[in-house]
């Protein structure tokens, strides 16, 4: 059946679109209209440069720079070889916090 272009959606195929998106997507659209995905993307921001994180991961890529040279080292090869010690380096208490304010918003959103 094909649609009319100057005539909206049906209902059915509106609730299609909204039963097709995941609780995971549900929650991102949320924080994202709430402002609530900034305020929490501020406060990591500002916790891992408290905590010395920012500047942990200056120093490791300087070394990887200066271990491959300037000259052989893409951003791409940066990011793939930092990555992961970045994402394992965030300290817990971090990662909590985030989670803790994260459960709140849900609550306080009723999802």
């Amino acid at each position: 059946m094909r649609t009319s272009v100057n005539r909206p959606p049906t209902p059915d195929a509106v609730d299609t679109q909204a039963k097709d998106l995941s609780l995971q997507d549900i929650i991102s659209i949320k924080l994202i209209e709430s402002g609530e995905k900034d305020r929490l993307m501020e406060l990591l921001r500002e916790r891992l440069v408290e905590c010395g994180w920012k500047d942990e991961m200056k120093s490791l890529c300087r070394q990887y720079i200066k271990k491959k040279g300037r000259n052989n080292v893409t951003v791409d090869d940066l990011v793939h070889a930092i990555t992961p010690k970045g994402r394992a380096s965030i300290p817990d208490s971090i990662k909590a916090e985030l989670l803790q304010r994260i459960r709140s918003f849900l609550a306080s959103a009723s999802l």
